[in-house]
């Protein structure tokens, strides 16, 4: 199904949308603050970015001899790939980090530096899942395939049954795919279906580029350590994989905790394109939050515990989303709209096993 033969309704809890928005800028104008990032997101920045290059500086310095060491670099530098990927890249490419669009573009271009591509996390991202949340056939996110099914409404295949125990190895080789494979596949599917052009984007132009940042990033992380590192070839190419794995995972549960859920729907367009919901209604519905209390956590994870705010205003920084929730949530409520929510990670993540078992048994569901 193609992007624009999909339609939300306009008609349904226009008062809901309004008086949200209102009072969402409200919390700003009464606060005299920006929307954007406070300067506690620039020393999250230099942190995010300190856990990932420092390790890697002491790595190629070839000062430390010993191989436990290293390791341990390299597992840091995976939690900071993570960090940098959640915490700041995500808000730049969104274009909330900054009120200034060249910093965004800059810090959005972190994902090239980590071996991903920032084109095509746009097109993915920002317009497809974000105007398409657990659509199927739209929202890549939850595209299934033989080996993972995350929607009813995809082909069930025998192998899915088990899919609750092997996901979690697929989720921790996410980037590595993204690095390898996945983003030359997608630029040209986006070539294919014509999202290239509707975002005035050349495909020759953006598979040079990607060409180039992916050599780069290659020569970077693998080229220079093992020709620097004072440790054995097969424990930095291993230790690659380990910080690979560890970001691939982390980021993976983030996202899929969010929306892969028992208490998310999977609402089906009718014939002609129309969803039954507005788009912010299709976002509650779609969306789930999780531990809400846990500053900590959430400051490490980019305030992604808090999707449904993140989802219904993605223009809005990260930093402020604890602040707003509870204006969303009182709002869902007073309208008698769901609020979807988890008490802490550890519940979400049991949740979310509980529902790639279902989803792994249950017979696919028809329009």
């Amino acid at each position: 199904m193609n992007n624009s033969s999909i339609s939300f309704s306009n008609n349904l809890n226009t008062n809901f949308v309004s008086e949200l928005r209102s009072r969402v800028n409200g919390y700003f104008k009464t606060h005299n603050i920006s929307r954007f990032g406070t300067p506690g997101m620039k020393l999250k920045t230099i942190f995010m970015l300190s856990l990932y290059l420092v390790p890697y500086a002491l790595i190629i310095s070839g000062g430390i001899a010993d191989s436990l060491p290293v390791i341990a670099c390299w597992i840091i530098m995976g939690a900071g790939m993570a960090g940098i990927g959640l915490s700041v890249m995500h808000d730049a490419n969104h274009g909330s980090y900054s009120a200034n669009a060249k910093v965004n573009r800059v810090l959005g271009y972190l994902l090239n530096f980590l071996g991903g591509s920032s084109a095509n996390w746009k097109i993915q991202h920002n317009t497809l899942h974000h105007s398409f949340t657990n659509i199927e056939g739209m929202d890549e996110d939850i595209h299934s395939n033989v080996l993972l099914r995350f929607s009813p409404h995809y082909r069930k295949y025998r192998i899915h049954r088990w899919q609750h125990y092997y996901a979690w190895f697929f989720y921790s080789i996410m980037t590595l795919y993204w690095f390898l494979l996945k983003d030359y596949l997608q630029l040209m599917r986006y070539k294919r279906n014509g999202m290239l052009k509707k975002h005035g984007k050349n495909f020759g132009k953006l598979m040079v580029e990607l060409i180039i940042s992916k050599i780069l990033y290659a020569t970077y992380i693998l080229a220079l350590p093992l020709l620097f590192s004072s440790t054995p070839w097969w424990i930095t190419i291993l230790s690659f994989l380990g910080m690979q794995m560890i970001s691939g995972l982390v980021l993976s549960v983030v996202f899929q905790c969010a929306h892969v859920m028992p208490s998310t729907e999977y609402p089906l367009p009718d014939i002609e394109g129309n969803v039954e919901n507005n788009w912010a209604v299709h976002q509650l519905i779609t969306t789930t939050n999780f531990s809400p209390k846990s500053k900590l956590f959430s400051w490490l994870i980019g305030g992604l515990n808090y999707q449904i705010e993140h989802h219904l205003f993605p223009n809005i920084c990260h930093v402020h989303y604890r602040k707003i929730s509870d204006i969303i949530r009182k709002t869902a409520l007073e309208y008698g709209l769901p609020y979807n929510i988890q008490p802490n990670f550890v519940i979400a993540l049991l949740n979310h096993t509980k529902m790639l078992k279902t989803l792994g048994r249950q017979s696919a569901i028809s329009g």
